[in-house]
């Protein structure tokens, strides 16, 4: 029997972005920091002040909304957005006036 797919409006992608001071040494510490911080909670880097990562639904994005507050840098600014899978695909990249095809996770069947 296969199980179904998950819906691509109950995924959810939690992007973090921010802008942090890096001119004085503690700052670009407290950046690279928060950065490793993101990494080794499963983000993945879009861009270097952008980080991205899939949660199966609203409800898991709860506890890293936490996380990410009580690790938050001393300075700057940190933003959060959440938004569906189908909203996700729906973005158009560019690199060097190139179009970007975004390749889409794999959904893993456990049992």
């Amino acid at each position: 029997m296969e199980l179904p797919l998950l819906n691509r409006y109950e995924l959810m992608w939690m992007i973090v972005l921010f802008d942090l001071p890096v001119i004085e040494k503690k700052e670009r510490k407290d950046a690279s920091d928060f950065r490793k911080f993101l990494l080794n909670h499963g983000f993945s880097m879009i861009q270097y002040s952008i980080y991205t990562k899939l949660f199966s639904g609203k409800d898991s994005c709860e506890k890293y909304y936490k996380m990410i507050k009580e690790n938050l840098p001393r300075e700057g600014k940190v933003d959060i957005i959440t938004i569906t899978d189908k909203q996700y695909g729906n973005i158009i990249s560019y690199q060097s006036s190139e179009k970007v095809e975004k390749k889409q996770p794999e959904q893993l069947t456990l049992f």
